[in-house]
């Protein structure tokens, strides 16, 4: 290490030490944001140095849950530089790289628009590319923006770089077609396809002539089987697919993986379509790493689920169930494994407008709440904006007499709880910062461990 890096290196941790003796989140952005500003480059020389070099996952829906999905399939034996925190943007990535200074891999979730920096700096190995959603469109602007900064970055990545890339999303699936490296997934299962294709579905139209794409089956959101009848766009062939896919309402999902190597029969302990789609991106991902099928599936079996992603926390005799809804598709594939597992009785949906969750709110009319506002006896709507979350929901059908609104999170997770009956689950679906403060709560109450601390 040279001695420049060597001393930004030491202020960088100093200041990480010293936020979190100050409480303010772990430190797992600021060392890397002072990085940053002191010496660029730096992130290059530490990405440089680790043995088995990095690997990255993007997408807009999934990329926390994929990344930590594979941490698990690659077990204790490899001492990873993985930002588990989900501080993805180029900050977090030096912060990661300073943190673990005798890493052999480099594990990391990027953010999708700061994926083309990250990616010209670590230089992966491998890169995982899960889906492109309409999401922040204030930051990000439509998704074709994003997708072509994606084309770019991967038209100069090296050959001996592997792609990792779903084939079910027609900006995704095609930015591999050009390349020998490369390996496409996917989901193989037209019995668990929607009926029809959702009105906030984003990729309805062929990328090469503009004609409406046939779908052959619909996933999650324009994830699917789908090919143009003007040009023969179409999907991909699927290398890594999740085939006979079980959904087991609210507890978990099994799938046979197909792969190159061979098949097997993977069970997971969390439910949904969307993260079949999780496990799937992550067993391709694993197995080029050289993760055997065994060490796939094991790993698979053992995770649960990542932060804020369907997770249980108990309070008592009861327990809070935190899903994150940050766009259209996403909040829909949750409202999704809701109603397949009964829609909740209590239910507080929090929304706050912070730059993290994008200033524009206007995505909640997208959502397709209705299944749920039509069990649900009690909802509470907090947060920043949580006046409009209420409008939306008495205008899809929730009576006035159900909407309890309480701008302040944890008077409302009070509230919640106290509604909810002895050996019930209240469910809370945050926007993102509303999961970090919730984060912040259950912390401080002692019902779980800091977010940024291992749980090894």
């Amino acid at each position: 290490m040279s001695a420049r890096l060597a001393v930004e290196s030491l202020a960088a941790r100093a200041a990480a030490r010293l936020s979190r003796l100050a409480g303010t989140g772990g430190g797992t952005t600021l060392p890397g944001k002072l990085l940053w500003k002191l010496d660029p480059g730096a992130i290059d020389a530490l990405a440089a140095r680790l043995p088995q070099g990095a690997v990255a996952v993007s997408a807009t829906n999934g990329k926390t849950t994929t990344t930590a999905m594979v941490a698990e399939i690659l077990g204790p034996g490899t001492k990873l530089a993985w930002n588990r925190s989900g501080a993805n943007l180029v900050s977090g990535v030096a912060s990661t790289l300073l943190d673990v200074r005798d890493a052999e891999l480099g594990l990391l979730e990027v953010d999708e628009a700061a994926l083309p920096e990250v990616a010209r700096r670590v230089r992966p190995r491998a890169l995982l590319l899960g889906n492109l959603f309409r999401d922040q469109l204030d930051r990000y602007g439509e998704l074709e923006h994003v997708a072509d900064g994606w084309r770019t970055m991967v038209a100069g990545m090296g050959s001996e770089a592997i792609l990792v890339v779903n084939g079910d999303d027609p900006q995704v699936g095609d930015l591999g077609r050009d390349r020998g490296s490369t390996v496409v997934y996917g989901l193989d299962d037209p019995r668990h396809a929607r009926a029809a294709m959702q009105h906030a579905a984003d990729s309805r139209y062929c990328i090469r002539c503009g004609h409406p794409y046939d779908f052959a089956a619909a996933y999650v959101g324009h994830l699917g089987d789908y090919s143009c009848p003007s040009c023969g766009h179409s999907r991909p062939e699927l290398r890594v697919a999740a085939r006979a896919i079980e959904l087991n309402g609210l507890e978990s999902a099994s799938f046979e993986l197909v792969t190159p190597a061979g098949s097997i029969r993977v069970a997971l302990r969390l439910p949904g379509l969307y993260n079949v789609y999780n496990a799937v991106g992550a067993a391709a991902l694993a197995q080029t790493l050289g993760a055997s099928l065994e060490e796939i599936r094991a790993g698979l079996d053992r995770f649960g689920a990542a932060f804020g992603r369907f997770e249980r926390i108990a309070s008592g005799d009861k327990t809070i169930l935190v899903l994150l809804i940050k766009n259209p598709a996403g909040a829909n594939e949750v409202v999704r494994t809701l109603e397949d597992g009964g829609a909740p009785q209590v239910l507080l949906i929090a929304l706050n407008d912070a730059i993290a969750d994008g200033k524009d709110v206007s995505w909640i009319w997208d959502i397709d709440l209705e299944p749920l506002l039509d069990s649900t006896e009690h909802l509470i709507a907090t947060g920043d904006r949580a006046a409009e979350l209420g409008l939306r929901c008495v205008y899809g059908g929730l009576p006035e007499s159900s909407l309890e609104l309480e701008d302040d999170l944890e008077r409302a997770l009070d509230r919640g709880l106290e509604l909810t009956p002895p050996g019930g689950e209240l469910v809370v679906l945050p926007t993102y910062t509303a999961m970090l403060a919730l984060q912040r709560i259950v912390t401080e109450r002692g019902l779980t461990r800091p977010y940024w601390e291992s749980k090894a």
